[in-house]
Protein backbone atom coordinates (compact mmCIF):
# COMPACT_ATOMS: atom_id res chain seq x y z
CA UNK A 1 0.00 0.00 0.00
CA UNK A 2 2.60 2.42 1.11
CA UNK A 3 4.69 1.50 -2.38
CA UNK A 4 1.40 2.17 -4.49
CA UNK A 5 1.28 5.59 -2.56
CA UNK A 6 4.73 6.69 -3.49
CA UNK A 7 4.22 5.43 -7.15
CA UNK A 8 0.83 7.48 -7.31
CA UNK A 9 3.00 10.73 -5.87
CA UNK A 10 5.52 10.12 -8.12
CA UNK A 11 3.33 10.18 -10.98
CA UNK A 12 1.41 13.64 -9.46
CA UNK A 13 4.42 15.31 -9.59
CA UNK A 14 5.98 14.34 -12.74
CA UNK A 15 2.08 15.55 -14.20
CA UNK A 16 2.35 18.34 -12.52
CA UNK A 17 5.94 19.12 -13.65
CA UNK A 18 5.01 18.16 -17.12
CA UNK A 19 1.77 20.58 -17.21
CA UNK A 20 4.42 23.27 -15.72
CA UNK A 21 6.78 23.06 -18.57
CA UNK A 22 3.94 23.06 -21.34
CA UNK A 23 2.68 26.21 -19.91
CA UNK A 24 6.21 28.10 -19.99
CA UNK A 25 6.75 26.85 -23.42
CA UNK A 26 3.31 28.83 -24.24
CA UNK A 27 4.37 31.75 -25.56
CA UNK A 28 3.09 34.70 -24.41
CA UNK A 29 5.17 37.85 -25.50
CA UNK A 30 3.41 39.92 -23.27
CA UNK A 31 4.97 38.78 -19.71
CA UNK A 32 8.08 40.16 -21.13
CA UNK A 33 9.51 43.67 -20.80
CA UNK A 34 9.78 45.96 -23.17
CA UNK A 35 14.12 47.00 -23.82
CA UNK A 36 15.30 49.73 -22.40
CA UNK A 37 15.75 51.72 -25.61
CA UNK A 38 11.96 51.44 -25.63
CA UNK A 39 10.28 51.85 -22.53
CA UNK A 40 10.82 54.95 -22.11
CA UNK A 41 8.61 56.35 -24.99
CA UNK A 42 6.41 53.29 -25.32
CA UNK A 43 5.66 53.19 -21.58
CA UNK A 44 1.82 51.51 -20.50
CA UNK A 45 1.27 50.36 -23.11
CA UNK A 46 -1.99 47.18 -24.17
CA UNK A 47 -0.62 44.22 -25.43
CA UNK A 48 -2.35 41.38 -27.28
CA UNK A 49 -0.47 37.78 -28.78
CA UNK A 50 -1.83 38.99 -32.35
CA UNK A 51 -0.09 36.18 -34.32
CA UNK A 52 1.71 32.93 -33.44
CA UNK A 53 5.06 35.08 -31.79
CA UNK A 54 3.92 38.64 -33.28
CA UNK A 55 2.87 40.09 -30.23
CA UNK A 56 1.43 43.83 -30.26
CA UNK A 57 1.80 46.48 -27.56
CA UNK A 58 -0.64 49.90 -28.15
CA UNK A 59 -2.09 52.73 -26.73
CA UNK A 60 -4.00 55.61 -28.41
CA UNK A 61 -3.48 59.41 -26.42
CA UNK A 62 -7.00 61.58 -26.76
CA UNK A 63 -5.34 63.34 -30.10
CA UNK A 64 -5.91 60.12 -31.61
CA UNK A 65 -1.97 58.96 -31.82
CA UNK A 66 -1.28 55.48 -31.54
CA UNK A 67 1.59 54.04 -30.16
CA UNK A 68 2.94 50.66 -31.60
CA UNK A 69 5.17 48.54 -30.75
CA UNK A 70 5.37 44.92 -32.84
CA UNK A 71 7.50 42.42 -31.55
CA UNK A 72 8.42 38.77 -32.51
CA UNK A 73 11.03 35.82 -32.97
CA UNK A 74 13.73 37.24 -35.39
CA UNK A 75 17.00 35.67 -36.07
CA UNK A 76 17.22 37.65 -40.10
CA UNK A 77 15.02 39.52 -42.51
CA UNK A 78 12.51 41.65 -42.38
CA UNK A 79 9.11 42.22 -40.03
CA UNK A 80 6.03 44.75 -41.22
CA UNK A 81 2.82 45.95 -39.76
CA UNK A 82 0.43 47.04 -42.28
CA UNK A 83 -2.41 49.59 -42.37
CA UNK A 84 -5.48 48.71 -45.25
CA UNK A 85 -8.92 50.17 -45.64
CA UNK A 86 -10.12 46.15 -47.02
CA UNK A 87 -7.62 43.92 -45.62
CA UNK A 88 -5.97 43.32 -48.41
CA UNK A 89 -2.38 44.27 -49.47
CA UNK A 90 -2.50 46.16 -52.04
CA UNK A 91 -2.79 50.34 -51.74
CA UNK A 92 -2.16 49.75 -47.65
CA UNK A 93 0.46 51.44 -46.11
CA UNK A 94 3.54 49.39 -43.49
CA UNK A 95 5.73 50.16 -41.28
CA UNK A 96 8.96 47.28 -41.89
CA UNK A 97 11.54 46.78 -39.95
CA UNK A 98 14.74 44.95 -39.96
CA UNK A 99 18.65 44.50 -38.89
CA UNK A 100 21.30 44.65 -42.09
CA UNK A 101 23.92 42.54 -42.81
CA UNK A 102 26.63 45.46 -41.12
CA UNK A 103 24.11 45.26 -37.69
CA UNK A 104 22.37 48.34 -38.69
CA UNK A 105 18.91 48.98 -37.68
CA UNK A 106 16.55 49.90 -40.00
CA UNK A 107 13.01 50.99 -40.29
CA UNK A 108 10.96 52.63 -42.84
CA UNK A 109 7.03 53.11 -44.33
CA UNK A 110 6.35 50.78 -47.63
CA UNK A 111 3.29 51.56 -50.40
CA UNK A 112 2.22 48.77 -51.47
CA UNK A 113 1.62 49.47 -54.68
CA UNK A 114 0.97 46.09 -55.83
CA UNK A 115 2.50 42.64 -55.34
CA UNK A 116 5.73 42.48 -57.25
CA UNK A 117 8.75 43.96 -55.26
CA UNK A 118 9.32 47.01 -57.54
CA UNK A 119 5.54 47.77 -56.67
CA UNK A 120 6.19 48.22 -52.82
CA UNK A 121 7.84 51.62 -52.39
CA UNK A 122 10.29 52.73 -49.36
CA UNK A 123 9.56 56.23 -48.36
CA UNK A 124 6.11 56.56 -49.73
CA UNK A 125 3.09 55.72 -47.76
CA UNK A 126 -0.26 57.37 -46.22
CA UNK A 127 0.81 56.75 -42.42
CA UNK A 128 0.87 60.15 -40.58
CA UNK A 129 4.18 59.53 -38.53
CA UNK A 130 4.28 61.72 -35.67
CA UNK A 131 7.25 64.07 -35.71
CA UNK A 132 8.07 64.01 -32.05
CA UNK A 133 8.97 60.41 -32.20
CA UNK A 134 11.32 58.56 -34.83
CA UNK A 135 10.00 55.23 -35.63
CA UNK A 136 12.77 52.98 -34.22
CA UNK A 137 13.89 49.05 -34.50
CA UNK A 138 15.40 47.20 -31.57
CA UNK A 139 16.69 43.71 -31.34
CA UNK A 140 17.18 42.21 -28.18
CA UNK A 141 17.57 38.72 -26.80
CA UNK A 142 16.49 36.81 -30.31
CA UNK A 143 13.61 39.35 -30.62
CA UNK A 144 12.82 42.07 -33.29
CA UNK A 145 10.73 45.02 -31.94
CA UNK A 146 9.14 47.46 -34.30
CA UNK A 147 8.03 50.67 -32.89
CA UNK A 148 6.24 53.89 -34.03
CA UNK A 149 4.06 56.89 -33.62
CA UNK A 150 1.21 57.43 -36.03
CA UNK A 151 -1.67 60.23 -35.79
CA UNK A 152 -5.21 59.63 -37.16
CA UNK A 153 -7.84 62.49 -37.78
CA UNK A 154 -10.45 60.47 -35.42
CA UNK A 155 -10.35 57.58 -32.84
CA UNK A 156 -8.92 54.17 -34.22
CA UNK A 157 -10.99 51.77 -33.37
CA UNK A 158 -11.92 48.35 -35.65
CA UNK A 159 -8.98 48.38 -38.24
CA UNK A 160 -7.79 46.02 -40.93
CA UNK A 161 -4.20 45.61 -40.54
CA UNK A 162 -1.66 43.29 -41.77
CA UNK A 163 1.54 41.25 -40.29
CA UNK A 164 3.79 39.74 -42.17
CA UNK A 165 7.95 38.68 -42.53
CA UNK A 166 10.28 37.81 -44.77
CA UNK A 167 13.45 35.67 -44.80
CA UNK A 168 15.70 37.68 -46.49
CA UNK A 169 17.42 40.81 -45.45
CA UNK A 170 16.04 44.11 -47.93
CA UNK A 171 18.86 45.33 -50.18
CA UNK A 172 18.60 48.95 -51.26
CA UNK A 173 15.20 49.38 -49.70
CA UNK A 174 13.79 46.56 -51.43
CA UNK A 175 11.82 44.10 -49.82
CA UNK A 176 12.16 40.59 -50.85
CA UNK A 177 8.53 38.22 -51.06
CA UNK A 178 6.97 38.07 -47.38
CA UNK A 179 7.89 34.42 -45.77
CA UNK A 180 4.43 34.33 -44.21
CA UNK A 181 1.56 37.20 -44.03
CA UNK A 182 -1.95 37.24 -42.74
CA UNK A 183 -4.51 40.02 -42.24
CA UNK A 184 -6.97 40.83 -39.20
CA UNK A 185 -9.37 43.15 -37.99
CA UNK A 186 -8.13 44.73 -34.69
CA UNK A 187 -10.42 46.83 -32.55
CA UNK A 188 -7.77 49.13 -30.99
CA UNK A 189 -10.70 49.99 -27.74
CA UNK A 190 -10.73 46.79 -27.00
CA UNK A 191 -7.91 44.26 -27.93
CA UNK A 192 -10.17 41.54 -30.09
CA UNK A 193 -9.64 40.70 -33.26
CA UNK A 194 -11.01 38.70 -36.30
CA UNK A 195 -10.63 37.22 -39.15
CA UNK A 196 -9.56 39.87 -42.16
CA UNK A 197 -10.91 40.51 -45.36
CA UNK A 198 -9.16 38.45 -47.59
CA UNK A 199 -11.00 36.04 -49.58
CA UNK A 200 -9.86 32.30 -48.65
CA UNK A 201 -13.05 30.86 -49.41
CA UNK A 202 -13.03 32.23 -52.58
CA UNK A 203 -9.17 31.10 -53.49
CA UNK A 204 -10.19 27.51 -52.37
CA UNK A 205 -13.60 27.71 -53.99
CA UNK A 206 -11.91 28.43 -57.38
CA UNK A 207 -9.27 26.11 -57.09
CA UNK A 208 -11.79 23.23 -55.92
CA UNK A 209 -14.09 23.97 -58.79
CA UNK A 210 -11.23 24.48 -61.53
CA UNK A 211 -9.28 20.77 -60.49
CA UNK A 212 -12.64 18.94 -60.40
CA UNK A 213 -14.31 20.46 -63.42
CA UNK A 214 -11.32 21.01 -65.82
CA UNK A 215 -9.01 18.28 -64.06
CA UNK A 216 -11.10 15.51 -63.26
CA UNK A 217 -14.81 15.44 -65.07
CA UNK A 218 -13.09 16.37 -68.40
CA UNK A 219 -10.53 14.21 -68.50
CA UNK A 220 -13.37 10.78 -67.54
CA UNK A 221 -15.47 12.36 -69.79
CA UNK A 222 -12.50 12.31 -72.84
CA UNK A 223 -11.70 8.68 -71.51
CA UNK A 224 -15.35 7.23 -72.06
CA UNK A 225 -15.84 8.36 -75.19
CA UNK A 226 -12.31 6.76 -76.75
CA UNK A 227 -12.23 3.83 -74.82
CA UNK A 228 -15.83 2.68 -74.17
CA UNK A 229 -17.33 2.44 -77.41
CA UNK A 230 -18.26 -0.96 -77.39
CA UNK A 231 -21.01 -0.09 -75.18
CA UNK A 232 -23.27 1.87 -77.70
CA UNK A 233 -25.28 4.44 -77.23
CA UNK A 234 -24.29 4.32 -72.90
CA UNK A 235 -20.83 5.70 -73.89
CA UNK A 236 -22.72 8.91 -75.97
CA UNK A 237 -24.95 9.50 -73.23
CA UNK A 238 -22.21 9.26 -70.20
CA UNK A 239 -19.88 11.45 -72.56
CA UNK A 240 -22.28 14.55 -73.13
CA UNK A 241 -23.58 14.15 -69.50
CA UNK A 242 -20.10 14.11 -67.83
CA UNK A 243 -18.70 17.00 -70.28
CA UNK A 244 -21.62 18.99 -69.82
CA UNK A 245 -21.63 18.89 -65.83
CA UNK A 246 -17.55 19.60 -66.05
CA UNK A 247 -18.01 22.38 -67.92
CA UNK A 248 -20.58 23.70 -65.85
CA UNK A 249 -18.67 23.42 -62.65
CA UNK A 250 -15.33 25.04 -65.05
CA UNK A 251 -17.64 28.09 -65.65
CA UNK A 252 -18.41 27.86 -62.13
CA UNK A 253 -14.70 28.12 -61.26
CA UNK A 254 -13.59 31.10 -63.67
CA UNK A 255 -17.08 33.24 -61.99
CA UNK A 256 -15.09 32.43 -58.77
CA UNK A 257 -11.64 33.23 -60.26
CA UNK A 258 -13.13 36.83 -61.78
CA UNK A 259 -14.75 37.54 -58.60
CA UNK A 260 -11.29 36.82 -56.76
CA UNK A 261 -9.56 38.96 -59.39
CA UNK A 262 -11.76 41.71 -58.44
CA UNK A 263 -10.83 41.48 -54.58
CA UNK A 264 -7.07 40.84 -55.30
CA UNK A 265 -6.13 42.76 -58.57
CA UNK A 266 -3.45 40.15 -58.36
CA UNK A 267 -1.38 40.28 -61.57
CA UNK A 268 -1.57 37.20 -62.74
CA UNK A 269 -1.76 37.43 -66.33
CA UNK A 270 -0.75 34.47 -67.98
CA UNK A 271 -2.96 32.07 -65.61
CA UNK A 272 -6.22 35.07 -66.06
CA UNK A 273 -5.08 34.51 -69.92
CA UNK A 274 -4.82 30.49 -70.21
CA UNK A 275 -8.36 30.69 -68.36
CA UNK A 276 -9.82 32.51 -70.63
CA UNK A 277 -8.73 30.33 -73.36
CA UNK A 278 -10.00 27.06 -71.86
CA UNK A 279 -13.09 28.76 -70.93
CA UNK A 280 -13.61 29.77 -74.99
CA UNK A 281 -12.27 26.01 -76.24
CA UNK A 282 -15.09 24.29 -73.80
CA UNK A 283 -17.89 27.03 -75.34
CA UNK A 284 -16.69 25.35 -78.71
CA UNK A 285 -17.13 22.25 -77.73
CA UNK A 286 -20.11 22.94 -76.35
CA UNK A 287 -21.11 24.75 -79.32
CA UNK A 288 -19.73 21.59 -81.61
CA UNK A 289 -22.29 19.24 -79.87
CA UNK A 290 -24.98 20.86 -81.67
CA UNK A 291 -23.74 21.81 -84.91
CA UNK A 292 -22.73 17.80 -85.25
CA UNK A 293 -22.92 16.48 -89.02
CA UNK A 294 -24.79 12.76 -89.39
CA UNK A 295 -22.62 9.93 -89.75
CA UNK A 296 -23.03 9.67 -93.60
CA UNK A 297 -22.03 13.21 -94.16
CA UNK A 298 -19.10 13.62 -95.82
CA UNK A 299 -18.52 16.88 -93.33
CA UNK A 300 -18.50 14.31 -90.68
CA UNK A 301 -14.57 13.28 -90.87
CA UNK A 302 -13.64 17.02 -90.33
CA UNK A 303 -16.16 17.46 -87.23
CA UNK A 304 -14.43 14.32 -85.87
CA UNK A 305 -11.05 15.96 -86.25
CA UNK A 306 -11.91 19.19 -85.13
CA UNK A 307 -13.85 18.24 -82.18
CA UNK A 308 -11.00 15.61 -81.45
CA UNK A 309 -8.22 18.09 -80.76
CA UNK A 310 -10.02 20.87 -79.30
CA UNK A 311 -10.87 18.52 -76.59
CA UNK A 312 -7.44 17.41 -76.38
CA UNK A 313 -6.04 20.97 -76.68
CA UNK A 314 -8.90 22.11 -73.92
CA UNK A 315 -7.42 19.06 -71.22
CA UNK A 316 -3.72 19.86 -71.98
CA UNK A 317 -4.00 23.88 -71.21
CA UNK A 318 -6.43 23.29 -68.34
CA UNK A 319 -3.76 20.77 -66.71
CA UNK A 320 -1.11 23.24 -67.03
CA UNK A 321 -3.16 26.22 -65.76
CA UNK A 322 -4.15 23.91 -62.39
CA UNK A 323 -0.53 22.93 -61.75
CA UNK A 324 0.45 27.09 -62.46
CA UNK A 325 -2.50 27.82 -60.35
CA UNK A 326 -1.26 25.76 -57.51
CA UNK A 327 2.29 27.04 -57.78
CA UNK A 328 1.77 30.98 -57.58
CA UNK A 329 -0.93 30.85 -55.21
CA UNK A 330 1.20 28.94 -53.01
CA UNK A 331 -1.74 26.41 -52.20
CA UNK A 332 0.47 23.91 -50.12
CA UNK A 333 1.66 20.78 -49.81
CA UNK A 334 -1.61 19.11 -50.10
CA UNK A 335 -3.11 21.02 -52.72
CA UNK A 336 0.01 19.80 -54.95
CA UNK A 337 -0.15 16.25 -53.77
CA UNK A 338 -3.73 15.91 -54.28
CA UNK A 339 -3.57 17.16 -57.77
CA UNK A 340 -0.52 15.48 -58.58
CA UNK A 341 -1.75 11.81 -57.40
CA UNK A 342 -5.28 12.49 -59.79
CA UNK A 343 -2.93 13.57 -62.96
CA UNK A 344 -0.83 10.03 -62.33
CA UNK A 345 -4.24 7.98 -62.47
CA UNK A 346 -5.20 9.81 -65.29
CA UNK A 347 -2.17 9.12 -67.24
CA UNK A 348 -1.59 5.62 -65.73
CA UNK A 349 -5.17 4.50 -66.83
CA UNK A 350 -5.01 6.56 -70.55
CA UNK A 351 -1.50 4.63 -71.19
CA UNK A 352 -2.91 1.72 -69.83
CA UNK A 353 -6.31 1.77 -71.99
CA UNK A 354 -5.03 2.70 -75.01
CA UNK A 355 -2.47 -0.18 -75.17
CA UNK A 356 -5.15 -2.39 -74.67
CA UNK A 357 -6.50 -0.59 -77.45
CA UNK A 358 -3.88 -0.52 -79.62
CA UNK A 359 -3.01 -4.29 -79.32
CA UNK A 360 -7.25 -5.30 -79.94
CA UNK A 361 -6.66 -3.59 -82.89
CA UNK A 362 -3.35 -4.34 -84.42
CA UNK A 363 -4.42 -8.00 -85.30
CA UNK A 364 -7.81 -5.96 -87.57
CA UNK A 365 -7.75 -4.57 -90.80
CA UNK A 366 -10.27 -1.92 -89.31
CA UNK A 367 -8.01 1.10 -88.98
CA UNK A 368 -8.34 2.03 -84.83
CA UNK A 369 -10.62 4.76 -83.93
CA UNK A 370 -9.24 8.55 -84.34
CA UNK A 371 -10.28 9.59 -80.99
Amino acid sequence: MGSDSSLLLLFLCVATAAIAAANAQTYDGCDNELPSELAGNYSGLDCRTVWNTFVLRYSQSKDHELSIVVSTIYTTGWVGMGFSKDGLMVGSSAMVGWMGKTGLHHVKQFLLKGQTSSQVVANEGNLLLSSGSEPKVVVDQAKIYLAFKAKFSQKVTKQQILFAFGSSIPVDNKLTKHTDKISMAFDFSTGSTAAGAYPHNLKRSHGALAIFGWGVLAPIGAIIARYCKRWDPMWFYLHVGIQFVAFIIGLAAVVAGVALYNKLHANLAAHRGLGIFILVLGILQILSFFLRPNKDSKLRKYWNWYHHWVGRLTLFFAAVNIVYGIHVAEAGTSWKAGYGFVLSVILLTTIVLETLLWTRWSGKTVDPPTY
